[in-house]
């Protein structure tokens, strides 16, 4: 394989087709449907789906069956099969009937296209579904996490196949669940079980980057469990005045609620349930991250002020984010906004309350113990209740194959100049733990384009894509290799 023609090929391919087709995608309003319960009557999803899959289907891939997959009640999923391609035709061995030709390697290579929703604070002239393109970078809700997927999949292997380079059987799974937890998964893996087949190799492009000068791959990913805890003092509000020192705050019992899980002062997670222990590599492999990154693990974020990081040592702050628990309120219900707050003592406190876990705790079982824990013995006798929305667990990497681990080096020399490096990644990707433990036998490449500063979920979201493009070479080097 020329690796020039190569990176000649996709930098075509993103400028002439697939970049378009993100802006067009950015657009649209695809949010999960945890954001958007009638995401079926409002039609975002299917129309992120038919425009992927308009343009996957001109795409010059040699053999490619292409499904639009519709369980009932269920989010839609794309399905694309792609057989083994030979490649140039070898020399026929002298005793070629004492050969016998193994059985074609399968690749699963994962994305999907439902989003997050839109959030506050993005900067004048950007928006969720407003695309713009700016320093080589595509602003707007999705194109990073993670509407490229589809089109960088395809393109490294139309690539490979105009170079007549042979790669595995590949199939292309594109769910549109993903940002809810991917609940519907299961139902498709089960469905489509038959279909897939046994992979050999497991690609997700769902993940993110330490920084845009190398290819990362992704040692580890955190579970979460997510939910709305409530809390009900009154059946409608009173006059703070009357009311104070007489009927408890719901907003008081709410903090000491959470200070049954999270140590207010530090951070750290109370409950041993919610730990693991961190294996030495992964150690090791947040040592040599924490070197190659430096102080960009913490100046990517944009810390107001004088706030600093939870942390001073670098290594931990790796740790922390990839490999120990944490509690976020992400949300809030029964608090007016300053404008328009009055003396009122409220009746309800609601917080969204995001709880990331070790990679191996299991998400369900902490679950159940997180709402045992937020709902017994509510101070005062209030109404306390913990809904579970989300709980996903986390996802560690198989070691290595050798020939895996060259590949890996390999197209991170040929494309960045630098050698691969690993990272345990903060976020959860349920559909990796789901993998993880149908396919035990197969090797796994998590990797993505979530870099510093792109800000999936947030204000600012962006697609790097230069990075993206580079990174979609790698993918075709690592699918050239399979062995």
């Amino acid at each position: 394989m020329d690796s020039r023609q190569l990176t000649q090929h996709i930098a075509a391919a993103w400028r002439d087709s697939i970049i378009p087709r993100l802006v067009e995608y950015i657009a649209i309003p695809a949010k999960s449907p945890l954001f958007d319960p009638d995401w079926d009557a409002h039609g975002h999803i299917d129309r992120a789906v038919e425009l992927a899959v308009d343009w996957a289907r001109r795409q010059p891939i040699a053999g490619m069956a292409l499904d639009v997959v519709r369980l009932p009640r269920l989010t839609p999923a794309i399905l694309i099969d792609i057989p083994a391609f030979a490649g140039a035709p070898l020399p026929t061995p002298l005793l070629e009937r004492d050969i016998k030709t193994p059985a074609p390697k399968t690749v699963l290579i994962y994305g999907h296209l439902d989003k997050q929703p839109e959030m506050t604070g993005w900067r004048e002239g950007l928006g969720p579904w407003q695309p713009v393109i700016e320093d080589g970078k595509l602003y707007g809700r999705g194109g990073a996490d993670d509407g490229y997927a589809i089109f960088s999949a395809l393109s490294a292997i139309a690539a490979l196949q105009a170079q007549n380079v042979a790669h595995p059987r590949c199939v292309v799974l594109i769910e549109t669940s993903e940002e809810s937890g991917s609940p519907d998964l299961p139902a498709y893996m089960q469905a489509l079980s038959p279909r897939i087949g046994t992979p050999d190799l497991v690609v997700a492009l769902d993940s993110g980057c330490g920084d845009y000068a190398r290819l990362w791959s992704t040692a580890s990913l955190r579970g979460m469990v997510g939910g709305a805890l409530s809390v009900n003092v009154l059946t409608e509000g009173v006059h703070s005045g009357d009311a104070s020192g007489v009927v408890p705050s719901s907003f008081r019992i709410a903090r000491q609620l959470l200070s049954r899980i999270e140590d207010e002062t530090s951070g750290h997670i109370l409950p041993p349930e919610f730990h693991a222990d961190i294996p030495e590599e992964r150690e090791r492999q947040a040592a040599q991250a924490a070197q190659i990154l430096g102080r960009m693990l913490h100046e990517k974020f944009p810390f107001h002020g004088a706030t600093r990081p939870i942390e001073d040592d670098l290594t931990q702050l790796v740790l922390n984010r990839a490999c120990r628990p944490t509690l976020s309120v992400t949300g809030a219900d029964g608090l007016p906004p300053l404008k328009s707050a009055g003396n009122v003592l409220r009746p309800h406190t609601g917080l969204k309350l995001s709880l990331r876990l070790p990679p191996t705790v299991d998400a369900p079982a902490a679950a159940a113990t997180l709402k045992q824990i937020l709902e017994r013995d509510p101070p005062h006798g209030a109404t306390v209740k913990f809904e579970i929305e989300q709980a996903a667990s986390g996802w560690s990497a198989p070691e290595l194959a050798p020939w895996l681990a060259a590949a890996l080096e390999r197209a991170s020399h040929h494309h960045f100049d630098r050698a691969a490096a690993f990272l345990g990644e903060g976020v959860t990707i349920p559909f990796m733990s789901l993998l993880g433990r149908h396919y035990p036998q197969a090797q796994f490449v998590i990797t993505g384009v979530l870099g510093p500063h792109s800000n999936a979920h947030g204000p600012n979201e962006f697609l790097h894509l230069d990075y993206a493009q580079k990174l979609t070479c790698c993918v075709a080097e690592i699918l050239a290799a399979v062995k």
